[in-house]
């Protein structure tokens, strides 16, 4: 079982930045893909950034403003967002694959006012 915690969210300006953290727990581990995803009001819910060991992959809208990154030691996923756009408005929600299985925390919500 894995249980994944986000923290970081609020209300910023636009332009501003804002760093999330998402931590887990349980049978999870270096390995397992972890990412960042976004579900604003009305629309799905779609991948902002995801790291997989070294690897990370990015929405094209967020490229150079966004970094995602991970400490394997404290079984924590940050996401480090620059220059936030009015658009970038919703819950941002942690995931982790673990042997087949998608986890995802509770959310974290960014409000973005313009």
């Amino acid at each position: 079982q894995v249980q994944l915690v986000e923290s970081g969210g609020g209300l910023v300006q636009a332009g501003e930045s804002l760093r999330l953290s998402c931590a887990a727990s349980g049978s999870i581990f270096s390995t397992n893909p972890m990412g960042w995803y976004r579900q604003a009001p009305g629309k799905q819910r779609e991948l902002v950034a995801r790291i997989t060991r070294g690897d990370t992959t990015y929405a094209d809208s967020v490229k150079g403003r966004f970094t995602i990154s991970r400490d394997n030691a404290k079984k924590t996923v940050y996401l480090q967002m620059n220059s936030l756009k009015a658009e970038e408005t919703g819950v941002y929600f942690c995931n982790a694959l673990v042997f087949g299985n998608n986890y995802w925390g509770q959310g974290t919500q960014v409000t973005v006012s313009s």
